[in-house]
Formats: C-alpha cells, sequence, structure tokens
C-alpha cells in the first residue's frame, strides 16, 4: 500500500519508471474509492422523499467513481501492476487525505447532506483551471493535474522503452463492457497507449469537463449524451440554480431554480465509531447494523478485488451486494445516535467505513465462496445505471 507521507517526502512529479507509473496507477484507485464513501454518506442522510433531484445527482456521481475505479484497475493491470482494494488500510480512515495531494487540500471527511458536505464534494473535483498554485513536488491541487501528470509519465515511458515494453499485462485480467455498465460512460479494456491516454481523458473530463466547459466527453469520446461533469453537478445543488447549456465555467449557473432543502437530512457525526455504538446497551441494534453494512462493505471491495485480479465477470456480483448496502443503510441512518449527548443534539447513526483484517479475510472467503458455487461467466454485463444504491423514497 501506498505510504502518503513517503510520497509527499519524495514530491509530486511525473513517474519515470514502470514502478512508479504502478505506484501512481494504485494511488489512482485509492483517490477514486476515497471519495466513495464521502458521496454515499451524504447521499443516504438525505431523508426519503425529499431532495430527489440532489440525490440522484450524487448517486449518478458515486456510480461514475465505480467507473473510473475499474478504469483505474484496467490501467494498473495493462502495465503490468496488480490493483489492491481488498486490504483494510485501502479504506482509509476519514478524515481522509487523498494520496499524492497536496498538504493545501484539507482531509475530506464524512459528512450528512449539507452545505458543509457539498462544499467537500466541490473541492474533491474543482478543476485545475480553478487553482492558481500547482507547483511541481508539492503534491497535486486537482485530480485532473494528477491524471495529466500520469499521462504524462506514460507518454515518457512508451518513448523511451516502446509500446511492448511498457503494456506487458494480461489482456484477460482487463474489465469491459461486457462485464460492467455505465450510463455514464463505459468500461473498455486498455492495450496501449491510445487507449490509455482515452481512459485518463475520461476519467478527468467526467470530474472537472472538458477544458472551458461545464460539459463532460462523453459525448465525444462514447456518442453518448452530453452531461455536466461532477465538479458542475454538485454546483447545481450548492447554488440551487441549474445551468444553462451556454454558461461558462467560472460564473454560476444562471438556469431554472433547483429546489434544495437543507434541513431534511439525518445530521450524523463522521468520526462516530462501532465501538462507540457498542458502548450503550440500548444501541445493540445500531452496533449490529453498522458491523453489517462494514461488513458487506468488505465484500463488496472484495468483489471488485477479484474482477480487477483476473475474474472480470465476478463484477455480477457487485449489483445485489450495493442493494445489500442500501437496504442496510436504510436501517441504519434512521436511528438516533447511541451516545445520549449527541442524540440529544440530534445526530443519528451512520455507517462508520471501518473494516477490520478479520473482517475482509472473512469477506474475501465470501466471495471466493460465491464464485465456486455459482461457477460465474461472463455474459451480459453488469447494469450499475439501474438502482443499485438506493432510491429516495
Amino acid at each position: 500500500m501506498i505510504n502518503a507521507n513517503e510520497v509527499h517526502d519524495a514530491g509530486f512529479k511525473v513517474p519515470r519508471t514502470i514502478q512508479e507509473l504502478r505506484t501512481y496507477l494504485q494511488a489512482a484507485l485509492e483517490v477514486e474509492h476515497l471519495t466513495i464513501p464521502v458521496y454515499m454518506t451524504g447521499m443516504y442522510t438525505i431523508r426519503p422523499g425529499t431532495n430527489s433531484t440532489a440525490y440522484y445527482t450524487i448517486r449518478s456521481v458515486l456510480l461514475e467513481e465505480m467507473l473510473h475505479m475499474t478504469m483505474a484497475a484496467n490501467l494498473l493491470n495493462a502495465v503490468g501492476g496488480e490493483p489492491e482494494v481488498a486490504h483494510p488500510e485501502f479504506i482509509g480512515k476519514y478524515p481522509a487525505q487523498l494520496p499524492m495531494s497536496s498538504t493545501a487540500l484539507a482531509p475530506i471527511g464524512l459528512r450528512h447532506f449539507s452545505r458543509e458536505a457539498l462544499n467537500t464534494f466541490l473541492a474533491i473535483e474543482k478543476p485545475r483551471a480553478f487553482h492558481t498554485d500547482e507547483k511541481d513536488g508539492a503534491g497535486w491541487t486537482s485530480i485532473g493535474q494528477f491524471y495529466d501528470t500520469v499521462g504524462q509519465g506514460i507518454r515518457a515511458l512508451v518513448e523511451e522503452q516502446g509500446e511492448h515494453e511498457v503494456f506487458t499485462g494480461s489482456r484477460g485480467k482487463q474489465v469491459g463492457p461486457g462485464d460492467f455498465y455505465n450510463s455514464g460512460g463505459e468500461v473498455f479494456h486498455v492495450t496501449g497507449l491510445d487507449t490509455a491516454l482515452t481512459a485518463l481523458e475520461m476519467i478527468s473530463e467526467q470530474g472537472e469537463g472538458v477544458h472551458d466547459s461545464i460539459w463532460d466527453s462523453d459525448d465525444q469520446l462514447f456518442g453518448e449524451e452530453r452531461q455536466l461533469a461532477h465538479y458542475f453537478r454538485f454546483n447545481e445543488i450548492a447554488e440551487g440554480r441549474c445551468y444553462s447549456p451556454n454558461d461558462a465555467p467560472q460564473r454560476p449557473p444562471s438556469g431554472p431554480m433547483l429546489d434544495v432543502t437543507w434541513e431534511d437530512t439525518y445530521p450524523i457525526k463522521g468520526d462516530s465509531t462501532v465501538a462507540e455504538y457498542g458502548k450503550y446497551q440500548h444501541g445493540r441494534a445500531v452496533h449490529r447494523k453498522a458491523v453489517a453494512f462494514n461488513e458487506t462493505y468488505a465484500t463488496l471491495l472484495s468483489c471488485l478485488e477479484t474482477a480487477f485480479r483476473g475474474a472480470p465477470q465476478t463484477m455480477a456480483m457487485a449489483v445485489p451486494i450495493m442493494l445489500e448496502l442500501r437496504d442496510l443503510a436504510q436501517q441504519l441512518y434512521r436511528n438516533p445516535h447511541p451516545n445520549p449527548a449527541h442524540a440529544k443534539d440530534g445526530y443519528f447513526a451512520s455507517a462508520t467505513f471501518e473494516i477490520s483484517t478479520s473482517q475482509m479475510e472473512q469477506a474475501k472467503q465470501r466471495v471466493a465462496d460465491h464464485v465456486a458455487a455459482v461457477g460465474l461467466e461472463a455474459g451480459q454485463p453488469v447494469d450499475l445505471s439501474r438502482d443499485t444504491v438506493g432510491s429516495n423514497g
């Protein structure tokens, strides 16, 4: 696993060796994943039947972060690396510093749906053009800058060593459109320089938009309907107003008003732990639900790692696991916080995203047993665009 402090000490720079490139692509997996619990928390704390536009906006970005994780795994596999996502250290402890990022960027934490949560979302997705300080060696300040640096490294290595010496990974480990489907962009095999650069472009532009635009590049890359990039989808919620087609990136949206009711949320303590829940006898039910959520989340990560390491058909398990996470979240977040003092202040229970080594090992065994029992085979792609992470009402 990557030690973020060591990376900061070494300085953020263009990767010059294959091993450095693999380290950066493992960091990409971690960057994309660390946003998922943050967005899940914002989404699941919206009270049912309220803020439906905000709910489905966050949901759409969450699903595309899973797409980005998958493409980062394809990139890492393509250059002979081995994706590692089913490990307790991969989950991170919130608030978390994004790997290789500048210390000028604040750590991201778990927050209920609120203006503060949207500020965190916007900080994660902030376009390069909005940053004024991107000094080499100080860590990246925008995800777009991070992926541009990775792209520079890939180009230089191909020029120096040749494409066949860089892209040495087995094509059998690539997750493709026959294994995974998402309505925003699509998964494709990374087999060489061109597809690698397209993957980096897709990930970056879905987040921050095409240069001087509020839109992503899905229409150009995949012939799909043009969508707002993540930053601008979130900014519509923050501003309470939709963008018009010709709005400029650095101007506020000028379209119709968007109804956002910030009070329709379950306030949470983002630093809550299952150990804290277990201290209170009346909180035992909450403790069980929180543990069950974390165990199921470990199973999701184990499923993804199995898919990324040569069994892409295992992606078929993702849909039922995410449905289970949705159901557990709905049971968990509506309970008052077990700590009476927090409950008195109006706080509710929440998922903690803590996973122990033993929980992860058990999750890996569950996935292995399921794969062996059902004999998963590639076939129809897993459709993560349907209602797999929840509905709002």
